[in-house]
């Protein structure tokens, strides 16, 4: 099956945001960035199913080498991405989103 992402726009502006500090912290790491959160969300396409729920219907993906979680979930054919977050933040928070 082949899923669309759809980003909360919080989580959409959760990403920006860490790519702006990544970007400023050193050179090329925005990008490192980047391509560590497409990596982690073309895993949760291929294999939505794997990551484990942390609340409700909401499944919880780790990304590689930044210290950033994914909370997405599955309705239908699509994957809906709560939550583009630090793994320091509390994810309460993130539970009153609507999508």
């Amino acid at each position: 099956m082949i899923y669309n992402v759809v980003f909360h726009p919080k989580a959409e502006e959760e990403f920006r945001e860490a790519v702006w500090w990544y970007g400023n912290q050193q050179e090329g790491l925005d990008l490192e960035f980047v391509r560590c959160i497409d990596e982690a969300i073309q895993k949760i396409k291929r294999e939505p199913g794997l990551y484990p729920i942390e609340f409700e219907n909401y499944r919880k993906k780790v990304v590689k080498r930044f210290p950033f979680k994914i909370l997405y979930e599955i309705v239908d054919d699509n994957i809906y991405i709560l939550a583009v977050f630090h793994s320091r933040r509390n994810q309460e928070q993130f539970r009153s989103r609507n999508k």
